[in-house]
């Protein structure tokens, strides 16, 4: 067997050897690299992603699989209303969002196994049950790794802040990490953080703050090459990048948007944390994760759902009509989901405990086929029914949409390539 090694291999291992890799550590690294599947990523039907997350648990039966025949202690207090497809009801406080149930997919047979908070949202923003090895790469993070940057918009953006450690890297490089919007824009005087110019610095003394940037910079990557300078290097660009832009800064500007469509999205929490939701894929961003309200309802349920869906159902119905209006609903995804559901019976404080082993989610737009119901659950909200939903399964759809293949690899720490989603397949099903 011959054995043959390029010019660029050995000027590669005269390096290694300069950083202090062994000629057998550098081979292990190329050996594991050789090794990883690799697919290449293109653009999907969803260029982008608005992933609406309620933390808490959402219940199922108060919001998308009402159960208005079964006894009262499992149906709850709640009554349900027809959507526009026919045999499909949501709960009665969804009004405006049973009107487009035709560009929606209910999926009602989503299922895991994890009943505690974390485990579960873990399990909702990775595509990976928690591992005490390893943690894994928000999907966000992944999107922002697999894609380069677009319209000088950062590609991963979390309203108001990222909301859970699972949201983040994980084993991926911190230069994957979102950006935060850093306040709530339903706010008087909301503001993103970081955005503007400070007073006293006009574009030519930018530019020259730049330029001594940049070569700092390459004074400290000549000396060292570590992650976090990596890290602090793309932060710096994309900070300027955005800076400079006049029309990433609009984006994030809710003055901009005509008084009328603030309006018809609700001049509240869900409303323009929506609203910005759009006018951030509109301009380029690639995921934008936005949370809303509190679900985690283990007392007087009936009272925390009329607190909380009213808002949401004005917000997200106006959000899929506005898309859907300007021609940008076949390009972005849009998902809800919660980290589970709640227990079948109402409980003795009149709400509803954790319970996994059945929930429901929402996907539109993005190469989503919509005005269907996938999978369902038994008569009393316990169990799946028909075609279970793994949390395997959906992540690798999303990632199908996206244009990526879920089980490509990536480099984990110690040269341990992972697949992106671990033994998930696309749901042809849920497909346009």
């Amino acid at each position: 067997m011959s054995f043959k090694r390029s010019r660029r291999d050995f000027l590669h291992v005269g390096f290694a050897g300069g950083i202090g890799l062994t000629l057998p550590e550098f081979l292990r690294i190329k050996s594991a690299q050789a090794e990883q599947k690799y697919y290449e990523t293109k653009e999907g039907t969803a260029k982008s992603v608005i992933f609406i997350y309620l933390p808490g648990g959402a219940a199922h039966q108060e919001t998308w699989d009402p159960k208005p025949y079964a006894p009262v202690e499992y149906r709850g207090p709640m009554g349900s209303i027809e959507t526009n497809v026919a045999g499909v009801r949501f709960n009665e406080k969804l009004a405006k969002t049973a009107k487009i149930m035709d560009k929606l997919t209910v999926c009602r047979s989503m299922s895991h196994g994890e009943a505690a908070h974390e485990r579960g949202t873990h399990n909702m923003f990775t595509g990976y049950r928690p591992s005490p090895a390893l943690q894994f790469p928000s999907m966000g993070s992944v999107v922002t790794h697999e894609f380069g940057p677009r319209n000088s918009m950062p590609q991963y953006v979390c309203i108001p802040n990222q909301p859970n450690e699972f949201a983040g890297t994980g084993y991926l490089s911190s230069s994957f990490a979102p950006f935060s919007v850093g306040a709530d824009p339903a706010s008087n005087g909301f503001k993103v953080r970081d955005l503007n110019l400070p007073g006293g610095v006009d574009d030519k003394r930018f530019t020259r703050r730049r330029s001594l940037l940049d070569a700092v910079n390459d004074h400290f990557v000549s000396k060292e090459k570590a992650d976090s300078l990596d890290a602090v290097d793309t932060f710096y660009k994309q900070a300027y990048d955005m800076v400079s832009s006049k029309a990433s800064q609009e984006a994030f500007d809710l003055d901009k948007e005509d008084a009328k469509v603030r309006d018809a999205y609700g001049r509240n929490q869900a409303g323009a944390r929506m609203l910005l939701s759009r006018r951030l894929v509109e301009a380029g961003a690639r995921f934008v994760t936005m949370t809303y309200g509190g679900w985690d309802m283990h007392d007087r349920i009936q009272t925390g759902i009329e607190r909380n869906l009213p808002s949401f159902d004005q917000a997200f119905s106006t959000l899929i009509t506005d898309l859907y209006d300007r021609g940008l609903l076949d390009s972005t995804l849009v998902c809800v989901c919660s980290e589970f559901g709640r227990t079948p019976k109402i409980n003795g404080t009149a709400g509803r405990d954790h319970w996994p082993k059945v929930f429901s989610l929402v996907m539109a737009g993005g190469g989503i086929k919509g005005g269907q119901v996938y999978g369902s659950s038994d008569a009393i909200a316990s169990e799946p029914e028909d075609k279970p939903l793994s949390v395997m399964d959906w992540a690798s759809t999303i990632y199908h949409c996206m244009g990526i293949v879920s089980d490509k690899e990536l480099m984990a720490p110690g040269d341990r390539p992972i697949e992106i989603v671990d033994g998930g397949k696309v749901v042809k099903e849920l497909l346009v």
